[in-house]
């Protein structure tokens, strides 16, 4: 049972009251005083740089935030426990679509808005204590962090990374301004969940593509990164590797590119699909009725989503051009279709039609009567047949009806194709990406602008770097309108060309705002240098980052986007590793009673202020890490606060009335045959626990380390521990592996104690490899046959360790000295005889 609380000696209970309340006030303001959080500019010793997402401060946090943020913070103290120095700063994410959209749901200015919640938002977190160097804060919004947002524009466009086209862009009606891939979710906008639409606009673009290998190749560096997350990001790369067939369109002549990944199906191609949108429509000259069709049919699948279009459950459908194809292994003729189930953006925009041999395609043509032609059978010994079929063969197999190239199979069938189009000129090996260049600029108020000028004479001119930042002007008419706010401020737009001095405009669009975030962690090792972004030996020192933490939703969007920029800057010589996060962590939803995720918008969030203040801060940190693994999805309760409380209160805080103030030394280990059976099995107790809980810290499982806790705190007895210095081993080092989570409990105990340092500095415990398992045995150690000396250790240990523990002990190693071993004798468990000459 739990050992009463008794201090040796006395009679009754005595339970030590719990004042969170003057505790917490007390070591925030000490901790203040000290610097406690001050981040070295480089660091001193092994360095640590653990960080979690740039929030937007879009109102006050609620208890999904508050789990991000302890779970941070106990990271960060664990590890600057460890003798590190940390870095754990703090920004805001404070430009982009979501503020802007609250600001004007209530009427006022997103600056306005965007500051005021900033500043509830900080006050909250400086009162929860996390330990956020908060001299190295950064605001998104403000020109001197946006300045150099624009500086690595201006780098992208110099390098021809950042550049401009028209082209067909995912639309939100409601928003009124373009997105990105990556911001369109099951077809509707990420934010306001309306449906996106397609429009035909001129748009700024990050070559992102050019970096697809890499971004691919190197989530194999990632060891300790979600196997998850690097699925989605292989998937959204989408790398592929076939061959590239010119076919040739019989009216003009003109070459037609399609990808394939099986060129060994070339000889069953029986129609070719055309995505709507894709710029081959308008030079096919079609003509009649079949342009109508076309036109009308391009209208209405511009209103479908590309999940939908690209999805493989679901029936698709198409038009007919009237016009051919030829098809270069077999001069046949092939009808050219528009069909939805085809993307623009993938390949050319085209893709040669094998029903026998894709389910999509087999669809579509029993749907329109075409041509299904076999090509490829499962064996020698199975025969496909037409007439029975219900679905493509899609596997690899024996060519067939493939004149010259029958009977090759599989990877050889493809490579022997392949090699053929080479020769003849009419194809090539190819790798295809599902990647799409990362479109980054919007038609809204509150973003940073694009640093370009328009210039009739001189085309697109960067901003020099000595007119960055380009200010973002105070204006009162920011409501979206279907083209940027900002060109309707001549005092903004007019400008003179710097190249040749004439009369241009700048341009009136802003970035998306995960062009801000994918650079932010970056500033915060060198966040007050006015002249360049960061100093190289500053990042080099600090980077890359040890600990990531957020959430899974961010694979696509900011986690690709952030190792793009991270790569472009090591090319050009600012950075030197390969990868921006070294491990990411992602952390699960809070939900609300109801099972809801717990959201602003939802309006069901809760505030982690009344229980701060009523239950107290540590308190409510530990009911969050007790809850659930912090890799788990959470409903929270209030509910959870009661277990925690009546443990801290009634169990873990009291213990300190225990201690009997011999300062030990927490360095040492106890030799267990010098402890009585209690004290030797509360030894073990206590070293098992050290080691769950730091394995626990590694692997986030922070409600597990609570449990070993409990379970430690349960069993110790004090008034049957004789030995004054273990007693006040264990209660210390106890107190030392609550800190990271319960940190003003932990600081107030560990002075108690008359401990003069701080808990966090550098005091982490270790754990005695010897006293891990209760099941010991004392093994007595013989020299020619005679008692020399006796070890302890785990039962059946093995003749090799034993002979090694032996061979430590100082009396046996002065027999043993300067002597030849020429024989072992080991009993199991019960003596070694070691035979000498």
């Amino acid at each position: 049972m739990f050992g009463r609380l008794v201090a040796k000696g006395k009679a009754g209970i005595k339970i030590m009251k719990y004042n969170f309340k003057e505790i917490e006030a007390k070591w925030q303001k000490t901790w203040q005083e000290q610097k406690l959080y001050k981040t070295p500019d480089y660091p001193k010793k092994d360095k640590y740089y653990v960080l979690v997402m740039f929030p937007y401060p879009s109102g006050d946090i609620h208890m999904g935030h508050f789990r991000n943020y302890i779970i941070g913070d106990a990271i960060a103290r664990y590890q600057k426990m460890l003798g590190k120095d940390v870095l754990h700063p703090f920004g805001w994410d404070a430009f982009g679509l979501p503020a802007e959209r609250a600001a004007i749901q209530r009427g006022l200015h997103p600056a306005e808005w965007t500051l005021k919640n900033i500043g509830i938002s900080r006050s909250t977190l400086q009162k929860t204590e996390i330990s956020y160097d908060w001299s190295r804060e950064i605001i998104s919004c403000n020109p001197d962090y946006y300045k150099w947002t624009q500086w690595m524009f201006l780098r992208l466009f110099e390098h021809g990374l950042a550049y401009r086209k028209k082209g067909w862009v995912n639309w939100c009606p409601e928003d009124k301004t373009v997105l990105a891939n990556e911001q369109v979710v099951n077809g509707a906008c990420e934010r306001c969940h309306t449906p996106v639409v397609k429009k035909e606009q001129e748009q700024w673009y990050f070559k992102i593509t050019d970096y697809a290998d890499r971004l691919a190749d190197d989530l194999d560096k990632l060891k300790d990164w979600p196997e998850n997350v690097k699925t989605i990001q292989r998937e959204w790369i989408g790398r592929s590797a076939g061959a590239e067939i010119d076919f040739i369109i019989k009216e003009t002549g003109e070459k037609l590119p399609i990808f394939t990944t099986r060129p060994d199906t070339i000889f069953g191609v029986t129609y070719m699909a055309i995505a709507p949108e894709s710029p081959l429509l308008d030079r096919l000259n079609i003509e009649g009725d079949f342009k109508q069709r076309a036109e009308a049919y391009k209208q209405q699948v511009l209103m479908r989503s590309e999940i939908d279009r690209a999805s493989t459950v679901g029936e698709k459908d198409g038009v007919f051009t009237g016009k051919y194809a030829i098809n270069p292994f077999n001069g046949k003729e092939i009808q050219l279709w528009v069909a939805d189930y085809v993307l623009a953006g993938y390949g050319t925009g085209a893709v040669m039609a094998v029903p026998a041999h894709d389910s999509r395609d087999f669809l579509f043509a029993k749907k329109y009567n075409l041509p299904i032609e076999v090509v490829i059978q499962p064996d020698k010994n199975t025969k496909l047949n037409l007439a029975t079929m219900e679905d493509a063969y899609t596997e690899y197999g024996i060519m067939v009806n493939s004149g010259e190239f029958n009977e090759l199979v599989g990877e050889d069938a493809i490579m022997k194709v392949t090699q053929f189009a080479e020769q003849k000129g009419i194809g090539r090996k190819k790798i295809n990406y599902k990647l799409r260049d990362w479109l980054i600029s919007r038609q809204r108020y509150w973003g940073a602008p694009i640093p370009i000028i328009h210039c009739p004479q001189c085309g697109l001119v960067a901003v020099p770097d000595k007119d960055i930042p380009v200010i973002l002007p105070n204006v009162q008419n920011f409501l979206p309108k279907g083209r940027s706010p900002l060109a309707d401020v001549p005092e903004y737009m007019n400008v003179n060309c710097p190249k040749c001095g004439s009369t241009a405009q700048r341009d009136p669009d802003t970035m998306d705002t995960f062009v801000c975030s994918s650079w932010y962690y970056l500033r915060y090792v060198d966040p007050h240098n006015d002249n360049i972004p960061f100093d190289k030996d500053k990042a080099s020192a600090w980077l890359p980052i040890d600990k990531y933490i957020g959430g899974i939703s961010h694979a696509t969007g900011h986690l690709m986007y952030f190792r793009f920029f991270y790569k472009f800057l090591r090319d050009i010589g600012w950075l030197k590793d390969d990868e921006p996060a070294l491990s990411l962590f992602n952390l699960g939803m809070v939900m609300d009673a109801n099972g809801e995720l717990m959201s602003k918008s939802a309006g069901n969030v809760v505030s982690p202020i009344d229980l701060l203040e009523r239950r107290g801060i540590d308190i409510t940190r530990l009911s969050m890490f007790f809850t659930a693994p912090a890799d788990r999805q959470i409903s929270w309760s209030n509910d959870y606060i009661v277990g925690v409380e009546k443990f801290i209160t009634n169990r873990f805080y009291p213990i300190i009335e225990f201690y009997r103030g011999t300062n030990p030394d927490l360095k040492k280990y106890f030799r267990q045959m010098n402890l009585d059976k209690y004290e030797k099995d509360i030894y073990i107790k206590l070293n098992q626990t050290i080691k769950r809980v730091n394995d626990d810290y590694n692997y986030m499982q922070f409600n597990t380390a609570i449990s070993s806790l409990m379970e430690l705190v349960r069993d110790y007895e004090s008034p049957k521990i004789s030995n004054n210095d273990l007693n006040d081993y264990l209660i210390l080092k106890s107190i030392l592996l609550i800190a990271p989570m319960a940190p003003h409990l932990a600081e107030e105990m560990w002075q108690k104690c008359g401990r003069k340092d701080s808990v966090f500095d550098g005091n982490w415990p270790d754990y005695d490899k010897n006293a891990l398992q209760f099941d010991l045995v004392n093994i007595a150690v013989q020299i020619n046959g005679k008692v020399r000396g006796e070890i302890q250790a785990v039962r059946d240990i093995s003749e090799a360790e034993v002979l090694e523990k032996a061979r430590s002990e100082p009396k046996v190693a002065e027999y043993l000295k300067g002597k030849e071993i020429i024989k072992k004798i080991y009993v199991a468990n019960k003596l070694i005889n070691i035979v000498i000459k």
